[in-house]
């Protein structure tokens, strides 16, 4: 029998419960998470990706843009629109949360603004250009079409994450490279190490397994520099330069905001400018809490580590699922799905990864980033009114 006072515990508790789905249900319109259904105009199929979908606009609107915005570009160059999402992936899954919030509030903002931000310095340094031509919202880049080179090029300052675990069980050599022995668990490298791993599966390629993302070593690429897609030898120097200067570019600025940039993937391609000259440009995205790893300076000086980026949500649901193997064991990926696809996340934990993007985001741009109530119709309405890209 319930008492006055249990009474008033049940709507107390009634109410409390209520705030929070009205919390979420308002976030939830605040989040886009399905990205590849706008009424873009394009005569090619919507590439679909974890984060972005990529609509390739037609070559009458590309001409049109290309006229109109006088990007430096050839006249008949196809460009793209790349839309990101507030989407969360980790394992190779995308996660959910309770109630409708689909994606992370403020991710794809922070991820877009972030990169923005380290290609733009990277120009401001004379380092090399990005495929970013245009940025008509915070959830939108205007790209050109890039012949990429066939690498994710990862860079690291600490041996960490999959390293470490390969290290801890007796591995030595990476890519090419020794390390030494008596290395410890998050320690500071001699130098920048650059461990490549093939983008997509690569065929004919002697000595190179054909599978998505795996390593290779400097030797590999310099015997198959066409098959990696460089133009020319002297470009995988060019690519090692741009990679290591981009990363100290990155811990540099970092530092002086007392973040330790760990690692980080970076990828490249090849474009032409109106003048038909080829430049080897930064593509994809860098520097962002889904493609690099982020400590906090002052814990680490304590002697902890505090993630800024993805790996903190990789560890919470490491310890949060009994069997973690599920997400480390590649030969258990039906299992791995059907727990991302079963298992939505409380509210608290997608704020948590929120507040993680949001915050790192707004330390590295400087002021506070802009958020969407709706990004979705912001997003139709500016291609509209300002591009001609919606009818």
């Amino acid at each position: 029998m319930l008492t006055p006072r249990n009474k008033g515990l049940v709507l107390l508790f009634y109410s409390s419960h209520k705030q929070e789905v009205l919390l979420a249900m308002s976030l939830a319109d605040q989040v886009l998470a399905v990205n590849d259904d706008l009424p873009i105009r394009t005569d090619k199929p919507v590439h679909s990706g974890k984060v972005r979908s990529v609509y390739w606009l037609t070559p009458e609107d590309s001409a049109r843009l290309i006229k109109e915005k006088g990007y430096d570009v050839p006249a008949d160059a196809p460009l793209a629109l790349m839309v990101i999402s507030d989407r969360i992936s980790a394992f190779d899954c995308i996660w959910q949360g309770v109630d409708g919030l689909n994606g992370v509030p403020g991710k794809g903002a922070a991820l877009n603004a972030i990169s923005s931000h380290w290609f733009k310095l990277f120009k401001e340094k004379g380092l090399a250009d990005s495929h970013i031509l245009d940025i008509p919202h915070p959830f939108v880049w205007i790209v050109q079409k890039a012949r990429p080179v066939m690498i994710e090029a990862i860079a690291r300052q600490y041996i960490t994450g999959s390293m470490w675990r390969a290290y801890k069980d007796g591995e030595r050599e990476f890519c090419g490279i020794t390390l030494p022995e008596g290395l410890k668990k998050d320690q500071k490298l001699p130098e920048i190490l650059i461990t490549p791993s093939t983008k997509g599966v690569l065929t004919g390629l002697d000595g190179v397994p054909e599978a998505d993302d795996v390593n290779v070593s400097r030797a590999d690429i310099e015997r198959h520099c066409q098959g990696f897609n460089f133009s020319k030898p002297a470009d995988i120097d060019r690519y090692e330069v741009l990679l290591k200067e981009g990363f100290n570019v990155i811990s540099d600025a970092l530092a002086g905001l007392d973040q330790i940039f760990v690692d980080t993937k970076f990828e490249f391609g090849y474009v032409h400018d109106a003048a038909g000259n080829e430049k080897l440009i930064y593509m994809d995205e860098v520097g962002t809490p889904d493609s690099s790893r982020i400590w906090d300076g002052a814990a680490l000086r304590d002697g902890q580590i505090v993630e800024k980026s993805k790996e903190g949500f990789r560890q919470w649901l490491l310890n949060h699922f009994p069997d973690p193997d599920i997400l480390l064991n590649k030969n258990r990926m039906p299992e791995r799905f059907a727990l991302a696809r079963d298992n939505k996340l409380p509210t608290e934990v997608m704020m948590d990864i929120s507040n993680t993007y949001v915050g790192i985001a707004e330390k590295i741009i400087g002021h506070k980033l802009v958020r969407s109530a709706n990004p979705k119709q912001e997003i139709i309405e500016v291609l509209r009114d300002q591009y001609g890209l919606i009818d």
